[in-house]
């Protein structure tokens, strides 16, 4: 049986509810699938070519077995404060130039593929843990709010006042997640429950806890980050 959407418009809940039809496949809507002709299509196009490409390119980090998960080596850092935080009444807000400005609640993301990774965290004070990660892969969600073709930087806030900023293409890498769980458990709150960044491709201090607000721009800001503004390096790749 085929699926069959009306001609006119689709809601962003609806296309929430259809994501798990193709990850790939909504961020790159114009490039080869019919499905969300006529009616995704306009809305939800292609990013731009330079971060179109940037997809195209990217090849993922090798990954760890499940036996290699090492539970008691993760540490905990706390920037301030542990935030108290409802899940059921958190939102995360992805916004900045984009054309499609939201707020997702966490049964919006968990409506997305569960994606799960068994990687490496690499602390910069010189300690590491492998751990899984499980949750949505972050360029599904901002293929949702369509970002302008000049957007080059990301900002990510979180409950506890911490910033953070990291290049597009690292924010769009297949193997950068907004995680929920933890080793196939939920996230703890100690770890960055409801929601936080995870990828192998930066060190520990790019990767923010109780992200409450992703924000999209073209120009880094005169704050980049909590840790980088004292003197740590931008990029923090691995």
């Amino acid at each position: 049986m085929s699926l069959i959407l009306p001609k006119r418009t689709v809601t962003r809940r609806q296309l929430l509810q259809l994501s798990g039809l193709s990850g790939l496949g909504l961020f790159l809507g114009g490039c080869g699938s019919t499905l969300f002709s006529n009616t995704v299509g306009q809305m939800f196009e292609p990013l731009n070519q330079n971060i179109e490409a940037l997809l195209l390119s990217q090849k993922p980090v090798p990954e760890f077995p499940l036996s290699a998960i090492e539970p008691d080596k993760l540490l905990i850092n706390t920037y301030k404060f542990t935030p108290d935080i409802n899940p059921a009444e958190f939102r995360l807000t992805i916004d900045g130039e984009v054309s499609h400005p939201m707020q997702l609640s966490m049964a919006d993301v968990k409506k997305f593929p569960l994606t799960s990774m068994v990687i490496r965290h690499v602390c910069v004070e010189g300690w590491a843990a492998i751990v899984q990660w499980g949750g949505v892969r972050l360029r599904d969600l901002l293929a949702l709010v369509q970002p302008k073709s000049s957007v080059r930087y990301v900002y990510f806030k979180s409950a506890d006042g911490y910033l953070e900023s990291w290049d597009i293409a690292s924010a769009v890498h297949p193997q950068t997640l907004m995680a929920y769980q933890k080793n196939g458990a939920p996230l703890s709150a100690n770890n960055g429950a409801p929601i936080r960044l995870a990828s192998p491709v930066k060190l520990g201090y790019k990767q923010s806890k109780w992200v409450t607000q992703i924000t999209l721009v073209s120009n880094l800001l005169p704050a980049k980050g909590y840790w980088e503004d004292q003197g740590y390096e931008w990029f923090g790749g691995l």
